[in-house]
């Protein structure tokens, strides 16, 4: 890849990635402050499970509306001004004095991050001027969502040890403020301007109109019907047995440390030094996406996944083994995970159908990882752990199957070969 025309987009990178930083940031934001919420404002059980759910709901909305959106707002537009949404909700939750406004703050900041993904993806792909340039640069929005990760229990940890809910408000707290920095960065930028103009020139010297959006339902009508049907079947089964595992250990893994007998804030410390670990890994492999190396990195990928399973399992719920396996399974995911399922969707579709096929992907699989966290609280207790386990295994060995037939693809039609 021309290293020089990468650099020139890093600071879009930038800009896009703060939105990657923030829709972590809240998932794990309240993963690790939940319990806290719970103590300061007097939460059940039940209203626990419902503010997590409604989260994962709001982002998956926000996934299945956002081709709409960058058709009723445009799509410059509509990733300008998201990031205003996110700190409205974001600013709620710091005020937030019961569970009902809480509640709302969370659906409008996960709306927001779930419309943002795919919408400020669609941006980097539309403005790279190759698709190789683009590939990189997709892919290094991984490392800020991992960052977003990182910092979430940095946050976290630190205010561990503050009595009542002013712990999680100070980190959601610096959620609204990075959303508007967000906003105000992507508004104002000339640089960025100039790389939207060039990416109209580019589109319309192809015969294209590269900031309006079409359904990408309308791709399963044309000549090509057969290989985005494909595609778009490998991409979502893959996605989906990824995200479920995913969403798990990232909105359930301080409660599964915890329920093995964890402190919180031991809790909140493991996440911190497990993510960077993952971090690590995450740039690691932005550096080979544009490369031929890529596929390989999927396979040992894959395989520290199934590897970190079968551990937690055969562990018998040992609060060791459950921390130095989701060490491994972070590893893995960097490689296997949402890194190279960007990549796959930019580089596999027309760019006036990327943020709703995105979108819908990203929505589809929230819906399902939604439902599956109403029941995830009852299989990470130790008791239950090797089954669960046992069963994410199995998962894995789909998503494997789903990846590797992409794979063979992506060969076959000549797509995203370096």
């Amino acid at each position: 890849m021309n290293k020089t025309s990468s650099k020139k987009y890093m600071p879009l990178v930038g800009a896009a990635g703060i939105g990657s930083m923030l829709g972590s940031g809240i998932i794990i934001g309240l993963s690790a402050t939940i319990t806290v919420w719970q103590d300061g404002l007097g939460l059940s059980t039940g209203e626990v499970g419902i503010l997590s759910g409604a989260l994962t709901f709001a982002i998956a909305a926000g996934s299945l509306l956002a081709g709409n959106l960058t058709k009723l707002m445009g799509l410059i537009r509509a990733f300008n001004y998201m990031n205003i949404m996110y700190a409205i909700g974001a600013f709620l939750c710091v005020l937030s004095n019961s569970f009902p406004m809480l509640l709302i703050g969370l659906i409008l900041t996960g709306f927001a991050s779930g419309a943002d993904l795919p919408i400020s993806l669609t941006v980097i792909s539309h403005d790279a001027p190759n698709e190789k340039t683009s590939a990189e640069l997709v892919a290094s929005t991984q490392v800020f969502w991992q960052i977003g990760v990182l910092g979430s229990y940095a946050m976290a940890f630190i205010v561990s040890k503050i009595q009542g809910a002013f712990g999680a408000r100070v980190v959601f707290g610096i959620l609204a403020g990075l959303a508007m920095v967000a906003f105000l960065w992507r508004t104002f930028s000339k640089k960025f301007k100039e790389f939207h103009q060039e990416g109209d020139r580019k589109h319309s010297s192809q015969g294209r109109n590269g900031s309006s959006e079409v359904s990408f339902t309308a791709l399963f009508k044309g000549n090509g019907k057969k290989k985005y049907l494909s595609f778009f079947l490998c991409i979502i089964i893959f996605y989906v047995c990824w995200n479920l595992l995913a969403n798990t250990f990232g909105q359930f893994q301080t409660y599964m440390l915890v329920k093995a007998n964890a402190s919180q804030a031991l809790a909140t410390g493991c996440g911190i030094a497990l993510n960077i670990a993952g971090l690590i890994c995450g740039i690691l492999f932005a550096s080979a996406a544009g490369s031929k190396h890529r596929n390989k990195f999927f396979y040992v990928g894959i395989v520290i996944q199934a590897a970190a399973m079968i551990g937690i399992a055969l562990g018998g719920g040992a609060l060791f083994m459950i921390v130095a396996m989701i060490a491994c399974y972070n590893i893995g995911n960097q490689f296997a995970g949402e890194s190279i399922y960007k990549v796959w969707t930019q580089e596999s579709f027309p760019s006036e159908a990327r943020a709703s096929m995105q979108g819908f992907i990203n929505g589809f699989s929230r819906l399902c990882c939604g439902l599956f966290a109403l029941v995830t609280p009852y299989l990470v207790v130790p008791e239950r752990i090797q089954m669960t386990m046992y069963g994410f295994a199995a998962i894995v060995l789909i998503s494997a199957v789903a990846g590797t037939i992409m794979l063979r693809l992506q060969k076959k039609y000549g797509v995203g070969q370096m």
